[in-house]
């Protein structure tokens, strides 16, 4: 049976090390990335978390930690990202190839200590991948998974 999940949260990141803007719906240009974020093209498109993780890290780490500290573009919530390299994403019209694991960097201390450490392990820093489509997609569209099966 397919599961389906939930566009939570987007953000927009200004420029490399600046502010994570929340905005509630974005458009995606294939190939290249989100409009207005700072990473364009290469295969860092777009970066994606999971919400059921940040509430274990919260009782984990620290229950002050919210899930724009990651730094990544979209908070998904009902399907899980663990082991999903080479797996198409939706969210909403627009699909994702997930391309690898994202690996926390020294910025996740910067926000809260510790939180680098804990964000190592079992794919707990999310995803990153390449946009398929071109479209817009907003908070509260479905999250699926486009084809193939979890590979973990």
């Amino acid at each position: 049976m397919e599961s389906f999940g939930r566009v939570e949260r987007i953000w927009i990141k200004r420029g490399t090390g600046g502010p994570m803007d929340g905005v509630p719906r974005v458009q995606a240009l294939a190939g290249r990335g989100l409009v207005g974020n700072a990473d364009q093209g290469g295969r860092r498109q777009v970066t994606i978390i999971e919400q059921d993780v940040w509430e274990r890290l919260r009782a984990d780490v620290d229950p002050r930690i919210e899930p724009a500290m990651r730094r990544a573009n979209v908070l998904v919530s009902g399907v899980a990202l663990r082991e999903t390299r080479g797996r198409i994403l939706q969210l909403g019209p627009v699909r994702v190839r997930v391309l690898g694991e994202t690996r926390p960097c020294e910025q996740m201390d910067a926000a809260v200590p510790g939180l680098r450490r804990a964000l190592q392990s079992e794919w707990r820093g999310g995803v990153f991948g390449e946009l398929l489509d071109d479209g817009e997609f907003a908070v509260g569209d479905v999250v699926r998974w486009a084809e193939g099966q979890p590979t973990g």
